[in-house]
């Protein structure tokens, strides 16, 4: 279960089993699908970037999804829907927030 005081979670591509999640480019493939929830709504080829509040990654070896709480206020059933697939495949989810790289 997701607190609701956290800001963002964490999807990682790891089971509960510690087994290595398939295929390799799902963070992406599911951020492509979440790219039309943003700021403002779908717009003109909003479709070409993803969502900032659903961002794919790479922590500590392993594809992840960074799922900002905006996306529940903004759309209740993407959350849902974001939340359900971790669950269905059993992925592991860690609320945390990222800090931004400091400037050089």
């Amino acid at each position: 279960m997701v607190s609701p005081s956290s800001k963002e979670i964490f999807i990682q591509g790891v089971t509960l089993e510690g087994k290595t999640f398939r295929p390799s480019d799902w963070a992406e493939r599911l951020a492509g699908v979440m790219s039309q929830f943003r700021p403002g709504g779908a717009q003109r080829g909003s479709h070409l970037g993803y969502s900032p509040w659903c961002v794919p990654t790479t922590m500590n070896g392993f594809k992840c999804i960074v799922v900002h709480r905006d996306l529940q206020a903004h759309e209740p059933m993407a959350w849902d829907f974001v939340l359900n697939f971790a669950r269905d495949n059993n992925l592991q989810v860690v609320e945390a927030c990222l800090i931004p790289d400091a400037e050089k």
